[in-house]
């Protein structure tokens, strides 16, 4: 199951830079890896879920 990025938690917007980028911090393999699309699915992505911490409190 392949990860989708934009639903990631870890999958931020920048307004400076007017991009979005992964906040993850990779060593150098892991971002060759992931740049590769050598990953069927990303191994740090949470799925980003504006509701879990409304249900928390």
């Amino acid at each position: 199951m392949a990860a989708n990025c934009e639903e990631c938690v870890h999958y931020d917007y920048d307004d400076e830079d007017d991009v979005y980028y992964c906040t993850m911090d990779l060593d150098e393999d892991e971002m060759e890896r992931f740049l590769r699309s050598a990953n069927d699915a990303c191994p740090y992505y949470r799925r980003g879920d504006d509701y879990m911490t409304a249900r928390r409190q």
